[in-house]
């Protein structure tokens, strides 16, 4: 890297090129419409060049779109060249129905599993409650799936303290059980204070934790949305963030460069530090995420020129 290199910002410097191409997974929600049906498929089309290194589709809070998830995963199984892992939850489901679906996934074809404890239905953050008949969080659901298949399992990790956890060292403690369980990748949720969340990921391999860990990036362009989404999990944004974003409610464009922006920054930084795997969540859209993964280095590969003809 040359001096005039190193007066350049972390997106500018990702375009000098020179580092490995990272691993990306996209996130999908099952559609609720035919209108969402459609977007989703635009966006699910535009990524699939991408070769991301799977992609996951949402289970509704309290499994309410089970049916959806499902239908959607052996879609892409059958119409893509995507790796789609379903998630799967705990709640309002006894251990019998969660390993039928298990098992269904499984005869499907499907290899990877994103297992989540889950928000009971319509309290995303709500007191959680787990059935007497049911998984009663992830580790034990982890454990479930792998003792039905060999599945490539999943699980999620906050970047800072879990709403419902004393302390950082109980979440890294259950991360490890999970680990112990069966989980081969942890996700994060969506961040946006890079340096808490570098001396986070600093106790976690101190800790002897080496899977793999995906940070979760969400490049929305609706701060108020953003805010209600964060709130109730317990995710802290930053004040430049809510002043960047400050007056522009009617001006979805403006909105919209300055969220890729922020989401882009975040990720070349990211990829300064060492990290090698992004997960997005997309929100069923494919435009930011993917001008992030180009800068990131993540590209359609180049067609091969046609031989003229004789």
């Amino acid at each position: 890297m040359t001096p005039s290199d190193t007066a350049l910002g972390p997106i500018a410097r990702a375009g000098v090129g020179g580092t490995a191409r990272p691993n990306v997974s996209f996130e999908f929600s099952p559609p609720k419409t035919p209108e969402a049906e459609e977007s989703l498929w635009e966006a699910i089309r535009r990524l699939e060049p991408l070769n991301p290194s799977f992609v996951s589709v949402t289970y509704g809070a309290g499994g309410s779109t089970r049916d959806r998830t499902h239908r959607t995963v052996l879609r892409m199984m059958k119409e893509t060249t995507l790796r789609p892992a379903a998630h799967l939850t705990c709640v309002e489901a006894s251990r019998e129905d969660v390993d039928e679906v298990i098992r269904d996934y499984w005869a499907a074809g499907i290899r990877h599993i994103v297992a989540l404890r889950g928000d009971p239905p319509g309290q995303i953050g709500g007191a959680y409650t787990p059935r007497a008949d049911g998984y009663r969080n992830a580790t034990e659901l982890t454990a479930g799936i792998q003792a039905i298949a060999p599945f490539e399992v999943s699980v999620g990790l906050y970047p800072h303290i879990h709403p419902e956890s004393p302390s950082i060292e109980h979440d890294i403690d259950v991360l490890k059980a999970k680990i112990d369980a069966g989980a081969t990748r942890a996700i994060t949720q969506f961040f946006f204070d890079i340096d808490g969340f570098l001396r986070f990921m600093d106790r976690v391999r101190k800790a002897g934790v080496t899977i793999p860990i995906s940070p979760g990036i969400m490049p929305v362009t609706n701060y108020k949305g953003l805010k209600r989404m964060a709130g109730p999990i317990g995710i802290s944004l930053p004040g430049w963030l809510a002043n960047l974003f400050d007056g522009l409610d009617k001006d979805p464009e403006t909105r919209r460069l300055i969220a890729g922006s922020v989401a882009t920054e975040l990720c070349a930084r990211l990829a300064e530090e060492g990290f090698a795997d992004f997960h997005f969540y997309t929100l069923n859209r494919a435009d930011l995420t993917y001008a992030i993964c180009r800068v990131l280095g993540v590209r359609e590969p180049t067609p091969e020129p046609k031989e003229a003809a004789a």
